[in-house]
């Protein structure tokens, strides 16, 4: 590489390589503090026994990292399973309904003892929506029964979309 030291490696090149090395240092920083190429620190390294193998250490940071990803997609799931149950419980509560209109584009609101059919609708997409990508980041364990269970809230979540559709006479 243009820029890098030419000629011999001296024994002070090797000495400085390997204490280096010693420090934990990667190839690539030893290159730069050495301004030797990566043959010359890679085969100083060799010569001496050692290797840059950090494959136990990557291993274990590897394993960390998946081990607090999980953690954060359950997490992440919960927090989706308890959005969707509030969504759920707005269904029965009173609900304010408002518009703008008139020539004066006038604000009128009013109290209902629970949202319209079409606002319910929207708040059973919604919750169904955070219950499917809860169950996409941890999925449920198999076993005797989960398909059964599967199979019902399949059963549930279209019954209640028909009868959103047919309370709005919409249909999607």
């Amino acid at each position: 590489m243009p820029g890098r030291q030419l000629g011999p490696v001296t024994d002070e090149d090797r000495a400085e390589i390997l204490r280096l090395h010693g420090e934990g240092l990667s190839r690539n920083e030893i290159m730069r503090r050495v301004d030797r190429s990566a043959r010359v620190v890679t085969e100083t390294v060799h010569n001496a026994g050692l290797g840059f193998e950090r494959s136990g250490q990557v291993q274990v940071a590897t394993e960390a990292r998946r081990i607090d990803l999980e953690a954060r997609r359950v997490d992440l799931a919960h927090q989706l399973h308890e959005d969707a149950e509030r969504l759920r419980a707005q269904l029965w509560e009173p609900a304010t309904v408002y518009a703008f209109g008139g020539k004066d584009n006038e604000y009128n609101d009013h109290e209902l003892p629970e949202p319209p059919p079409a606002d319910k609708k929207a708040l059973l997409g919604a919750a169904g929506m955070a219950i499917d990508r809860s169950l996409k980041l941890v999925p449920p364990k198999t076993g005797a029964g989960a398909d059964e269970a599967l199979s019902m809230l399949g059963a549930l979540a279209a019954g209640i979309a028909r009868y959103a559709e047919e309370d709005t006479g919409e249909e999607g």
